[in-house]
């Protein structure tokens, strides 16, 4: 864990882009990453500081700006309300909610990721929303990963979020974890409309976990101009 909180300097560096880059008519330097960790205490700040930066270094190669901010912190238990999302402009919490992980990520906790098909497994990363529809879940969300090696492959691999039953606490308590997708980041049934509207057309989901390889390598995390611009 150590390395991880050694990258917060590099992480740090990147958030100070706040002040000058995409995001100066909203914020002033750290006010926005400090104003959703206020509202947000029980996110973890390596967390929030990681999604931030590599948004930043999304839309400082090109990315448009978002209004929302999804995060996923799958180090936590599937059992625990792991899904954050932000309005960015009004730098604040709008809605935190239990979400799935894959089927062959792990049981209550994911611990294995990829970006193969069939593989059944999350994946880590940078991801920008896309457009709604009805699908065989119902009212879902198509997403494209931004990470190559990490995510690239989820519009392929199909993983959208959408509602699912097993996403419930009575699951957990009879199960001791909520259900597993097939590497959706499946929601609740009951927020499902919410967080489908909140993030459709084209906002930031950040999706984390300790995993090194994606820490060392991640184009967004350590903001590499060239290998994100080969990706586009």
């Amino acid at each position: 864990m150590l390395n991880i909180y050694c990258r917060l300097g590099l992480i740090a560096a990147t958030l100070g882009a706040f002040c000058t880059g995409a995001f100066a008519e909203n914020a002033k330097p750290h006010t926005l990453y400090n104003s959703l960790a206020r509202s947000a205490p029980e996110l973890n700040p390596t967390v929030l500081k990681s999604a931030l930066s590599a948004m930043q270094c999304a839309v400082n190669n090109g990315q448009e700006r978002s209004e929302r901010l999804a995060v996923i912190d799958y180090s936590q238990p599937s059992t625990a309300r792991r899904l954050w999302i932000f309005d960015l402009r009004q730098k604040k919490l709008v809605l935190r909610d239990l979400v799935a992980h894959g089927q062959k990520s792990g049981e209550n906790f994911a611990t294995q990721f990829s970006n193969s098909e069939g593989s059944h497994q999350s994946s880590l990363g940078l991801f920008r929303t896309q457009e709604s529809y009805q699908g065989t879940h119902g009212y879902s969300l198509r997403m494209d990963g931004l990470e190559p090696g990490f995510n690239d492959q989820a519009r392929d691999r199909a993983i959208v979020i959408h509602a699912a039953d097993y996403v419930s606490p009575l699951w957990s308590k009879r199960e001791g974890r909520i259900g597993r997708s097939q590497g959706c980041p499946a929601v609740r049934p009951q927020v499902a409309r919410q967080v489908v509207d909140k993030l459709k057309d084209g906002q930031f989901m950040f999706s984390w976990y300790p995993d090194q390889r994606w820490l060392k390598s991640s184009p967004y995390l350590n903001c590499k101009p060239r290998q994100i611009a080969s990706a586009g």
